[in-house]
């Protein structure tokens, strides 16, 4: 009876939803900007209507669409690659079409791949951080489409995190890289769909600009944060299972580039923790809690992942507990608790106990060395503050130039 209650609110929930996402609207156009036209689309297990049905099935099984090829990003278009695990060029065992791999030999469509097509589609969703490489393959897609005189289509979807969110210094000259393709903000408020429009219209395809159409949501606002859209949530990738993760990653994900610390992934709370097996838990989070920073609260915890980091050790450490998500500065999140880290244990510095290669990933992640340089100094947030936040003001006034909603 349970489950038949459970299934019964699911099913309510799902047929209420307030946002319509593109590929929704699209649907109800009767497919018409696709007509007469080969199609290629970029998706992922993300990419569904408000009935959890695929894009790529969507599209496949409209008469109005000729879809006549695949393109998997990381992990892979039906979810079955792991994190970092090369996407291999196929044939999609469900349509039959041939599956382009974006996340292996080309992370970019070659002329070869995109021969027969006449546009681009991309429906995935995002999290709402620089470095969640969707958005990456985005923008590549977009200059390919461009160098080969073909149309591409966003199909727009919710940033999970709302479209007020700006934190964090824009990617420096020298840092681009695939967990940092494009000169925006470390946490953006864009939508996918007004990612791509800023991306074509501010010059920042290699390419030159792309002939571009964006499908509008309805319902959609710049306040909701996802769980006010009605829609429901697919996990983006293994790590983010649940909608509050994708609140989580841009705490704690920069600080997980040292492999140092265990942020949860590999135990059961991805980006939601941070331990070590030197770390005082009750001290660690009665310090933190002292701070009294907007939006969240720590408690102690200690917890034994199943792998990654520290994997089959018992660590100690925090919970990170966000109250508010909109008032928490959620990527200084992280620096706080390094800040505090090191003043409990002056001899455990992070970049010195860390290989140092990961120094090189710790700072394209955060777009520029600045920050690792300046923070090494003293470990003290307030060396970097205005390194971390000069541009979020100037960036978020541009941005909403290129605003859908």
């Amino acid at each position: 009876m349970r489950l038949f209650i459970a299934f019964i609110i699911l099913s309510s929930n799902l047929l209420q939803a307030q946002v319509k996402t593109g590929i929704e609207v699209l649907g109800e156009k009767g497919f018409e900007p696709l007509m007469n036209k080969r199609v290629g689309l970029i998706t992922n297990p993300t990419g569904v209507d408000s009935r959890l049905r695929s894009t790529a099935d969507i599209l496949f099984g409209a008469p109005e669409v000729n879809l006549v090829a695949l393109f998997g990003p990381e992990h892979g278009i039906r979810g079955d690659f792991a994190a970092g695990e090369k996407v291999e060029t196929a044939t999609d065992a469900v349509t039959g079409l041939p599956l382009f791999s974006l996340y292996g030999a080309t992370r970019k469509p070659t002329a070869a791949m995109l021969r027969d097509i006449d546009i681009l589609v991309y429906d995935i969703q995002d999290i709402g951080s620089r470095s969640y490489t969707y958005i990456s393959t985005m923008g590549l897609a977009m200059e390919a489409a461009a160098e080969n005189g073909i149309e591409f289509m966003v199909l727009d979807r919710p940033n999970p995190l709302g479209g007020k969110k700006f934190e964090g210094p824009l990617v420096e000259y020298g840092f681009i890289s695939f967990v940092s393709q494009f000169p925006v903000t470390y946490v953006h408020g864009f939508t996918t769909g007004e990612l791509a429009l800023f991306l074509n219209e501010e010059g920042l395809l290699e390419s030159g600009p792309v002939n571009l159409t964006v499908i509008r949501m309805e319902g959609w606002d710049r306040d909701m944060l996802f769980e006010d859209t009605g829609l429901p949530w697919v996990p983006t990738s293994p790590h983010i299972p649940h909608v509050h993760s994708a609140y989580y990653y841009p705490v704690s994900g920069i600080l997980g580039e040292l492999y140092v610390y265990n942020i949860g992934v590999g135990y059961t709370l991805p980006f939601q923790l941070v331990g070590a097996d030197w770390i005082d838990a009750g001290r660690l989070a009665v310090r933190l809690n002292n701070l009294e920073l907007p939006g969240v609260i720590f408690r102690p915890v200690h917890f034994r992942p199943y792998y990654s980091v520290m994997s089959g050790t018992m660590v100690s450490g925090v919970q990170i507990h966000l109250t508010d998500v909109r008032k928490a500065e959620l990527s200084l999140i992280q620096f706080w608790i390094m800040q505090e880290m090191k003043d409990l244990h002056p001899d455990k510095d992070p970049f010195e106990l860390c290989d140092p290669a990961r120094h090189d990933m710790f700072d394209k992640v955060v777009g520029t060395d600045q920050v690792r340089t300046a923070f090494s100094e003293r470990f003290m947030v307030q060396d970097i503050l205005e390194i971390w936040t000069r541009q979020e003001a100037s960036f978020a006034e541009k941005a909403a130039e290129y605003f859908l909603y």
